[in-house]
């Protein structure tokens, strides 16, 4: 699956360049982004989707030494759940 980024927001499209599921963020200060919003079309849940693109946003804030404020639920959610994330939460 591959991943596209646009702004604030990463995302997949399915065959027909339509979107089928992101996780959208906004910008908070210098340091922190806060993520918003995660959809996953019901065609793909229980794939792991929410967690690759979370994964892919992790990644970016890593990459931009920025913290995440989790706003949407299955953010946190994830954070709570999973290790992985503690670098990077807020």
């Amino acid at each position: 699956m591959n991943i596209h980024s646009g702004d604030n927001v990463f995302y997949i499209t399915d065959k027909n360049g339509e979107k089928i599921a992101h996780i959208t963020y906004q910008i908070e200060s210098d340091e922190v982004i806060i993520a918003n919003s995660t959809f996953v079309d019901p065609s793909l849940r229980g794939q792991g989707v929410a967690k690759l693109l979370l994964d892919r946003l992790a990644n970016h804030a890593r990459e931009n030494n920025l913290k995440i404020r989790p706003l949407c639920s299955y953010v946190v959610k994830a954070f709570e759940r999973y290790d992985e994330y503690s670098d990077i939460k807020l």
